[in-house]
């Protein structure tokens, strides 16, 4: 089904044509159309427009105005203050917009058959590590964004860079060998968590040898260079490791509601075979330059502390690969195998600049350009309730396993003590999805790039810009259709709506927009906001425009259940968007 228009986007369509007709000189001017708190929506664009022509803008306002022919969408149009125009739309065309996107299984939010390919690098847990709290932000918000792009057309190919290479393999390794039975397993089934014991226990034996037996020592270095050579019988130890890790890193995103695939876990190893060809192709097209034997990348505006200039070395004096070397090659199979045309970086902050070098790299390289962008999407810090880096009260990083155990927990007893007639069963269901919703939650509605702090007691809070309360929002609604006997939702365009009515309906109405909008600027948070003012204007409907009791006319009940409904599917499907799952009863 195509589209269906905003209330917007025909108002916009109504007064350019309005001006055109009342001021054909203009062309096709822009009427800079906006939401309002004096009327529906204002248009701005007449100011501009009278300082172009050389005209009074209240007199060209009234001029275009009086120009409009009387239609069914524009109710009241009121020339404000030196030129704005504020607009009021008919009850009829908020009820009419609003049946049309209740009427499409996308709710009117438009598809774009001919949009590019999406490559979004998230969720990257290192091997034989556990993960801990800082690992939770590009998880969420990278899934959030494959979910968003992919429903409005982006085909998203997703990729986890996990760290699976480096010299503490060979350790590893060569412990394993000397102690082959360290990761047997009694049981065939084995659970992320015993798998990440395993490994825990194993990497601390390894570490203890290492530091302590120089012969140990040289053995595990030498293994280094038989992994980085292709040696098949130490790759098939290092296979085992990677496998271990699978296993747990699966465990711990499906309590998190992740959807992760094996196929899309593309670790650092997954370039070794590129890492030359790519600092050949640099070093020949002059991109790189050797400097002190290691192959760098020079830039005008990077320099460090002493003011010399610092490079992105690509290989080091050794001849060994740094990170710049996988980043470039895995933006060179991004771009080339994949067919990419945006690359998106879910990735921290604080690495902000060995992308800006890494991409900048890239289009040295012609790997980037007008037809391929790449883009960051740097995220803050995970912070404490004290506003430092979250932290155990013994100073450890806090295991990811830990705090999303805990969030269900304080979620269960939310639950519980909201629950009427909800067995344990579903209790400890609704717990997982209340207590991960609201881990998502709280990070996706703030702002990626901004640090905030995680305090488990106001994210399972019914109250406030949380989860629980679209979670219990969009409950409610369901508890209302469980009522309703045998009233069924039908839109009535010809009936008068009450204020809370016609703001609730507006709301609606810019769903389409706002996902466009979190598509484009990679912004999940904007999506989570209109939600919450989403839920917000259905607090206030619901307190002033009884849809049950006291029983309202026929037509007015059923007006108000197709609002309850579209809001309800609303709330699903930005939720869903979001990662977060909406239990119709709470």
């Amino acid at each position: 089904m195509a589209s269906v228009p905003s209330l917007a986007s025909t108002v916009q369509q109504r007064l350019a044509e309005g001006l055109s007709a009342a001021l054909p000189e203009a062309g096709s001017a822009d009427p800079l159309l906006r939401r309002s708190d004096r009327a529906d929506f204002q248009a701005n664009g007449i100011l501009a427009l009278a300082k172009q022509l050389k005209g009074n803008p209240r007199e060209l306002a009234t001029k275009v105005v009086d120009g409009i022919p009387a239609n069914d969408v524009l109710k009241e149009i009121e020339v404000s203050g030196p030129g704005f125009l504020n607009i009021t739309v008919t009850d009829a065309a908020i009820v009419r917009t609003l049946a049309a996107r209740a009427a499409d299984d996308r709710l009117g939010v438009p598809f774009a058959e001919d949009a590019g390919t999406t490559v979004i690098d998230y969720a990257q847990p290192n091997v034989a590590k556990e993960m801990h709290v800082g690992h939770l932000r590009s998880a969420v918000i990278g899934a959030a964004m494959v979910e968003i792009l992919e429903f409005t057309g982006e085909k998203v190919v997703r990729r986890h860079h996990i760290g699976d290479w480096g010299t503490q393999f060979g350790m590893l390794i060569q412990y394993l060998e000397e102690h082959p039975h360290e990761l047997d397993h009694k049981d065939a089934q084995v659970s992320g968590e015993e798998a990440m014991s395993n490994l825990d226990r194993l990497y601390k034996a390894a570490r203890k040898f290492f530091d302590s037996d120089e012969e140990f020592k040289t053995r595990a270095r030498r293994r280094v260079v038989d992994l980085q050579a292709g040696d098949p019988q130490t790759l098939a130890m290092w296979q085992k490791f990677v496998d271990e890790s699978k296993i747990y890193f699966f465990s711990v995103f499906e309590k998190l509601d992740m959807d992760i695939r094996d196929p899309d876990i593309v670790g650092e190893s997954g370039y070794n075979d590129m890492l030359t060809e790519t600092c050949r192709i640099l070093e020949e097209s002059g991109v790189a330059v050797r400097s002190n034997g290691a192959l760098c990348v020079f830039f005008d505006d990077v320099k460090g502390p002493d003011g010399n200039p610092t490079p992105l070395i690509v290989q080091k004096s050794d001849g060994g690969f740094g990170y710049a070397a996988t980043d470039l090659s895995a933006i060179r199979d991004r771009v080339q195998n994949l067919k990419a045309t945006s690359l998106l970086y879910v990735v921290d902050a604080r690495q902000s600049l060995h992308f800006k070098m890494v991409f900048e790299t890239a289009r040295r390289a012609g790997w980037l350009n007008e037809d391929v962008k790449a883009v960051q999407l740097a995220f803050g810090t995970v912070l404490g309730k004290d506003g430092k880096p979250f932290k155990t009260r013994e100073g450890e990083t806090v295991r990811l396993v830990d705090l999303l155990d805990e969030a269900i927990v304080r979620a269960a007893s939310v639950v519980r003590e909201k629950a009427r007639d909800l067995t344990e069963d579903e209790i400890a269901e609704r717990g997982a999805q209340v207590g991960i919703g609201a881990v998502k939650y709280a990070d996706l509605s703030t702002s990626a790039a901004r640090d905030y702090k995680f305090d488990l007691d106001q994210m399972v809070s019914l109250n406030g810009d949380t989860s629980v309360y679209l979670q219990y929002a969009y409950a409610r609604i369901k508890s209302i259709f469980g009522k309703a006997g045998d009233r069924t939702p039908v839109a009535h365009p010809e009936l008068e709506l009450a204020p809370a009515e016609r703001a609730l309906g507006l709301h609606l109405d810019q769903f389409g927009e706002t996902v466009a909008e979190a598509a484009a600027e990679y912004a999940p948070h904007k999506l989570a906001a209109y939600l919450y003012q989403l839920a917000s204007l259905y607090t206030t409907f619901y307190d002033q425009c009884p849809v049950i009791k006291p029983e309202p006319p026929q037509e007015v009940a059923e007006n108000r259940l197709f609002i309850c409904d579209l809001t309800a599917r609303t709330l699903h499907q930005g939720m869903a968007l979001l990662g977060i799952r909406t239990p119709e009863r709470l």
